[in-house]
């Protein structure tokens, strides 16, 4: 699938319904104190850069960076649309954001995505992109419902 990524300014209909539905699952599949997603003002916040993945005039996924006072980046709200899973798009976007990290120095990225078997897909990617687990990070705590990965660039 031929990709195109935009530095998105969080304001388009298709981008802003796609950030809906990934807050919504969130919360479905999770405890309240568990969701670590960001909502709109928190992704515009000024140590985050987000970018929307298309296919051509089709929105498929998207991805942030938050850049922490350490240096290290964290990666947030990975999301891949329902209609382009299973194609290869967040092996891309994840790509992206990796290649996005090391043009900023990162030495690291780390990342908190959720134990439950929803996520199992999300942790078999970044697993297969080098990842590792870890223990909580930055303002994290341990939580059951949590895991907390990283890798080293």
């Amino acid at each position: 699938m031929d990709l195109r990524f935009e530095f998105d300014d969080l304001t388009r209909p298709e981008v802003l319904a796609l950030l809906e539905e990934h807050l919504a699952d969130m919360y479905a599949v999770s405890p309240p104190e568990s969701v670590h997603a960001l909502d709109l003002d928190g992704l515009r916040g000024p140590a985050m850069s987000f970018w929307s993945a298309w296919s051509g005039s089709s929105l498929v996924g998207c991805g942030a960076l938050k850049t922490h006072a350490d240096g290290s980046v964290e990666l947030k709200s990975m999301r891949v649309a329902t209609s382009a899973r299973g194609r290869g798009v967040g092996a891309a976007i994840l790509s992206f954001l990796l290649s996005q990290a090391r043009s900023r120095a990162a030495t690291v990225v780390r990342l908190e995505t959720g134990a439950e078997d929803y996520f199992v897909p999300a942790r078999r990617l970044y697993a297969s992109h080098g990842f590792v687990e870890r223990g909580p990070f930055a303002d994290y705590v341990e939580d059951p419902n949590s895991v907390f990965m990283e890798l080293a660039l």
